[in-house]
């Protein structure tokens, strides 16, 4: 039995990030349009205006949890612990300004000074797990050896422990400085797929941020991670299990980027390998093209040269959307949005589904971006289907169920 939230604490606020139309809220993760009883509406509208949650606080929470509002949450002082592991390699950080720092040695080949050795080699999600358990305090930071916390990372991230309801934050990971930067280095700053952008939410499957990495997070230390990941996907499939997760871009930790090119292939690689692994424990959320049926509809009539069939698709999708919302509104959603969907259709075919997508003349359309780009969905995708035949299913293969909109009223 699934216990009920708790409310946003009544000190918290709340800045809505979906669109408000006098009695309607339009956005989220799943994409839902929410009709609003007038206290609500008054509610919300008060919040905007930087009024704290105060009694508000179950409207709150089921806006947090929808991804149609984000917390602003009161600072939290709060001692924590560092763990940090590492396998052939001296971390990177120094002099962190915590209370404690514990070095995991995943039995490297040359011991780690002063670090707690395992044996036998178990990965990050064993090395991470041993840390936690012998780290003293509540929450734990978990810093990859290759990672440097720049100044006020930390603060940001325990604002969000006010919340009981969270257990894992993650801050933005961002590329290290060099000296000589290159093609790859710039490329990875624009690129990095462990960069969740400039915006905070909550993380959800194919939602804004679908995922965080685990090369830093700040959790509570009850957690813990699958130990049957031994070659990476441990961080995604924690973040999909743990109820409620939170990005927060405004504490920064820079990430020493592989920017070698065969280093850097060999990653991308790697990345796609665990989405295998990862859908055996959840299936259909490692998937590509999630997007509405009307847009794959439209799209498969345009690789099939149909162009009017698609004009007539999107037509109907803006008229029966038209029902619930405002005629603009509608044709935003419906029009414009498949054109935005384009990339998403772009990327299923040059990355998951390349072997196929080379097959067809329109498809290759999709393969007409820069070199590194390129490079980089082939690379992943080759890797997708590598952990497929490893694990044998074709679940990361397969397109994700279509979103469509949910009705809800608050």
């Amino acid at each position: 039995m699934v216990s009920p939230r708790r409310n946003v604490p009544s000190d918290f606020r709340l800045r809505l990030s979906a669109r408000l139309d006098a009695d309607t809220v339009l956005g989220g993760e799943p994409f839902q349009l929410v009709r609003l009883q007038p206290e609500s509406a008054a509610r919300i509208r008060a919040w905007e205006a930087g009024e704290p949650v105060g009694d508000g606080g179950a409207l709150a929470r089921a806006l947090v949890m929808a991804n149609l509002a984000q917390p602003i949450p009161p600072p939290l002082r709060a001692k924590v612990s560092v763990v940090i592991p590492t396998r052939d390699r001296i971390p990177l950080a120094r002099d962190l300004d915590v209370d404690e720092v514990i070095v995991v040695d995943d039995a490297s080949a040359t011991p780690i000074p002063n670090a707690l050795r395992r044996a036998t080699r178990g990965g990050a999600a064993a090395a991470r797990n041993d840390g936690l358990k012998r780290a003293r305090n509540e929450l734990v930071v978990l810093l990859d050896s290759d990672t440097v916390p720049q100044p006020g990372w930390l603060e940001p991230l325990l604002a969000h422990f006010n919340d009981p309801e969270v257990d894992v934050v993650a801050p933005r990971i961002v590329p290290r400085e060099v000296e000589r930067p290159g093609r790859l280095t710039s490329y990875e700053a624009r690129r990095s797929p462990l960069d969740r952008g400039p915006d905070g939410a909550r993380v959800v499957p194919y939602g804004r941020v679908p995922f965080v990495p685990g090369a830093a997070l700040l959790v509570r230390n009850h957690v813990r991670f699958d130990e049957t990941f031994t070659r990476g996907g441990e961080d995604v499939e924690l973040v999909w299990r743990t109820p409620y997760v939170r990005y927060e871009p405004a504490a920064r930790v820079a990430h020493d980027h592989r920017t070698e090119p065969r280093a850097w292939l060999a990653r991308r690689v790697y990345y796609g390998r665990t989405a295998a692994q990862i859908a055996t424990r959840h299936p259909g959320h490692a998937r590509p093209l999630h997007v509405s049926p009307w847009t794959t509809a439209a799209y498969a009539a345009l690789l099939t040269r149909h162009p009017h069939t698609a004009a007539a698709i999107l037509a109907t999708a803006t008229a029966l959307l038209a029902r619930d919302v405002p005629p603009r509104t509608a044709i935003e959603l419906a029009t414009v949005g498949s054109l935005k969907s384009g990339r998403v259709v772009a990327d299923a075919l040059s990355r998951h589904w390349w072997p196929l997508a080379l097959l067809h003349p329109r498809a290759r359309l999709a393969f007409v971006k820069s070199p590194l780009a390129l490079a980089d969905d082939l690379a992943y995708g080759t890797g997708v289907w590598l952990g497929c035949l490893q694990h044998r299913t074709l679940d990361p293969l397969l397109p994700a169920r279509g979103w469509k909109l949910v009705h809800r009223r608050l």
